[in-house]
């Protein structure tokens, strides 16, 4: 009976163990802030600053923006998902009202957007080997039907 309850006891802690170090190896988990001088909008102008947070929850990863416009307001910004490509609401983004997130590697996800069905834009999401930079290119169309190409630099806090 010992025996039962010691590798049922050690079978949970591996499940555990794998399941834990699975959602930490999608490498843009943490808090990244925007490097305005590494950074190239277009159209501009670029936002005053950005910060963006990725975590692992129970319902998937939960991505959260602030982010402070040109003009000094302050823009939230969020999704969760399971990163299977399937749409889920994206709050606060005034270019979209739907993503879906699908992961490449550990290293890198591609984001379409939809507004009211429509495909908008696209970002792909790439962290440097080195764990210390995040670079997110967009294209596609704005809101406004403006075409869109940004180079996004992020350095993890």
């Amino acid at each position: 009976m010992r025996k039962v309850v010691f590798v049922g006891a050690l079978m949970a802690g591996a499940v555990m163990m794998l399941s834990s170090s699975a959602a930490l190896a999608d490498n843009w988990i943490g808090t990244w802030k925007m490097n305005a001088a590494k950074s190239k909008f277009s159209p501009g102008p670029a936002p005053k600053s950005q910060v963006n947070k990725w975590e692992t929850t129970p319902a998937g990863t939960k991505f959260s923006a602030e982010i402070v416009d040109a003009e000094g307001k302050s823009i939230q910004t969020s999704w969760t998902s399971k990163l299977d490509g399937k749409d889920v609401p994206y709050d606060g983004n005034p270019n979209a009202d739907t993503a879906s997130p699908k992961k490449i590697d550990d290293n890198t996800y591609v984001n379409p957007w939809k507004k009211g069905g429509k495909p908008t834009m696209e970002s792909k999401v790439i962290v440097a080997a080195d764990g210390k930079t995040m670079t997110i290119t967009q294209s596609g169309k704005n809101a406004k039907g403006e075409a869109v190409n940004n180079t996004v630099v992020y350095d993890k806090e």
